[in-house]
């Protein structure tokens, strides 16, 4: 089961900040410069991207939609709001991991390798870093959307004690599944 933690009009507006990026190039450039998340809280960027959409990432809604803590809560705003800085187009055709795999190419732009030590992140740093290097294989072709949802359900994951008792609802179950049945099989 997919966790789709953006409703219809979040992503709407998601969507619609992300095609402002096009038109403010200086914001982009911004937000690209920044190593983790850490450094995009420190820019003006960033609270350009909060005030593009106040009503997407409340505190209350953060809290308790999704129980971050306020540090988490900016933590997840401000990889979004990175992560997309670096997304040249929006392909919606299929989701962030099965994208990751290739579609139909002899080779996967991202190697199972990468792939696996993409899902073993240990913290938000060395995730944000391996999603752009993700992003970067995907020459910036990504699904804005599945990309957001994914980049959330990480961070409520790593702040979340225990897991989820369903494997198939958890990340790294759901895009080991994408991945590995959208991966070219080598006909020898």
């Amino acid at each position: 089961m997919k966790h789709d933690f953006l409703n219809s009009s979040e992503q709407s507006a998601l969507k619609d900040w992300y095609d402002s990026l096009d038109h403010n190039r200086a914001v982009r450039a911004r937000l690209r410069r920044a190593e983790d998340p850490e450094d995009i809280l420190l820019t003006d960027a960033f609270f350009h991207f909060l005030n593009f959409m106040p009503e997407m990432f409340p505190k209350e809604l953060m809290e308790n939609k999704w129980q971050f803590s306020e540090k988490q809560r900016f933590y997840v705003i401000a990889s979004i709001a990175g992560l997309l800085s670096h997304v040249k187009q929006n392909n919606e055709i299929s989701s962030f991991a099965k994208q990751l795999a290739g579609t139909g190419k002899d080779r996967a732009p991202m190697s199972e390798l990468r792939f696996q030590q993409l899902l073993k992140s240990p913290n938000h740093t060395d995730f944000y870093r391996r999603m752009i290097r993700a992003i970067r294989l995907l020459n910036g072709s990504v699904n804005v959307i599945s990309l957001a949802n994914d980049v959330i359900q990480w961070f409520w994951e790593h702040e979340q004690k225990e897991s989820d008792r369903y494997p198939s609802n958890r990340l790294a179950v759901r895009w080991a599944t994408d991945y590995f049945t959208a991966l070219p099989k080598n006909i020898d």
